[in-house]
């Protein structure tokens, strides 16, 4: 069935394009697709009085038909009714609503919830229909951009209700080993099953500012829960999601993800340019002096001059981040996407390795070639870290890099400490900055090792050969450098 996105009557609660009462904005089915769409003027899509320009190219996919009894698979009594007022409420006939359409340029899958619709729970129909939506997006090579609100399964459905987010689970995955990305914009509310699967799952999460998100839903908390845990900004708080984004920021963020998600090179990413000394180290110990100076170019401006467009990723989805130690994400170099993964010159926490090992996983999954920096005295060597599991870490980062399909770049921009450095580099594709430095162990901690003298330090750092030019004549680094 194909269309335009006519607005039906408002479902119950809060008016569509209005706040519900005390939180964020709350959108219908269709209004966030017109939100997002292209077929809408950004500047008419959220006007004073909540309406929507909806014209335009959303054309809605073909619904599977499936028969079943009037209250359900469990005969729930009145549920048959329930899903009629549901149905003249909202001018739905399900929970969810799912078609393609142009956002930001990039053609795309999309399905969004319809929480007027019992709460945009999940049941046999939903299932249906988001396996269709799933399946027409491999047919046709298009990422899936998931519009969730929802509460859940549908308990008048029971069992067969929930079993539907295995289902949704094996689309997921299929999609995921098909190539194709995926984006979740988590809406008020986002909980339950819908965001263990369609939101969790995805590979970028984007949360709207306020919403409720969480795996436990309001009513099924405990009493003394601190409601602030169970939010969009909590969530990206906690490494579950990327970014918080603003209604009106949506469409231009979505656009930017959809572009930069969606354009595979085989080609390996082009060696930054080296922003700081241009002439090669005399010693050692000046090697070292000079990448640990506080002058020296960092991550930041050497992402600002490789790229001409970047998205960040945030968070290694087990509840950390290392925003002071690893910065990562997807950017444009000279027209195509190149996905980075940059040391910061801090020691890298666990969280910061994980997030590294997610965005490799995520550009070999999608085809597109790596640029990492490499920057760390070394990794986090305190006791939280070691609780958080630094060694699994490091070690799920250098599988990661040496399964890697796609062509994987490295530049030395400042300190190489250790396996903590290591980690980032890939073999055979490393390059090495004038003002930076490669070492087995930083030579303070290799001359205590060896008992020796403060004062013989700088003598050790000679005896490492961790020099730019050393590393080129050991075979550590190539020399064709920018």
């Amino acid at each position: 069935m194909s269309g335009s996105l006519p607005g039906g009557p408002a479902p119950s609660g809060p008016a569509p394009g209005g706040p519900a009462p005390g939180g964020p904005l709350r959108l219908s089915a269709r209004e966030i697709l017109a939100l997002v769409c292209d077929s809408a003027d950004p500047a008419d899509s959220l006007d004073s009085s909540g309406s929507l320009d909806s014209s335009g190219s959303f054309d809605e996919l073909p619904y599977p038909e499936r028969e079943s009894a009037p209250d359900g698979p469990l005969s729930w009594p009145g549920y048959g009714a329930s899903r009629a007022r549901a149905a003249e409420r909202t001018g739905e006939t399900e929970s969810v609503v799912c078609g393609t359409a142009p956002v930001g340029g990039t053609r795309s899958v999309l399905i969004a919830f319809e929480f007027g619709f019992l709460g945009g729970s999940l049941g046999e129909r939903t299932g249906d229909r988001l396996e269709a939506a799933y399946t027409y997006a491999r047919e046709h090579r298009l990422p899936v951009v998931a519009l969730v609100a929802t509460g859940g399964s549908r308990m008048q459905e029971g069992m067969p209700a929930l079993t539907q987010l295995q289902r949704v689970a094996r689309q997921s995955a299929l999609t995921r080993q098909a190539g194709l990305a995926q984006v979740a914009v988590l809406r008020d509310p986002t909980t339950g099953g819908g965001w263990a699967t369609l939101g969790a799952g995805a590979d970028v999460v984007l949360a709207m500012a306020g919403a409720q998100v969480g795996f436990a839903g309001s009513r099924v908390r405990p009493p003394d829960a601190d409601p602030a845990a169970y939010t969009a900004e909590a969530q990206v708080a906690a490494g579950s999601a990327d970014a918080v984004v603003e209604p009106g920021a949506l469409r231009e963020t979505l656009g930017r993800w959809l572009r930069l998600l969606t354009r595979p090179s085989q080609e390996p990413a082009p060696v930054p340019r080296a922003l700081g000394a241009e002439d090669l180290p005399a010693t050692g110990w000046d090697a070292v002096r000079r990448a640990r100076a506080p002058e020296r170019p960092r991550a930041d401006a050497y992402l600002d001059d490789y790229f001409t467009v970047r998205a960040a990723i945030d968070g290694d989805r087990c509840g950390g981040t290392d925003p002071d130690g690893m910065l990562c994400g997807f950017g444009e170099h000279q027209g195509r996407t190149v996905a980075y993964a940059a040391q910061t010159g801090a020691a890298t926490r666990p969280a910061g390795y994980r997030t590294a090992t997610r965005l490799i996983r995520l550009a070999d999954r999608l085809g597109i070639p790596v640029l990492t920096l490499v920057d760390t005295p070394g990794a986090a060597n305190d006791a939280e870290a070691e609780r958080q599991g630094a060694g699994a870490a490091i070690a799920e980062l250098f599988g990661a890099v040496a399964t890697a399909r796609t062509p994987v770049t490295t530049l030395v921009i400042g300190e190489g400490g250790s396996g903590g450095a290591l980690a980032l580099a890939a073999p055979g594709r490393t390059w090495a900055a004038p003002d930076s430095y490669f070492s087995v162990i930083a030579p303070e901690l290799a001359a205590a090792i060896l008992k020796r003298p403060p004062e013989e330090v700088e003598a050790t750092a000679g005896q490492l050969r961790i020099r730019p030019q050393d590393l080129a004549e050991l075979g550590v680094v190539r020399t064709d450098l920018p």
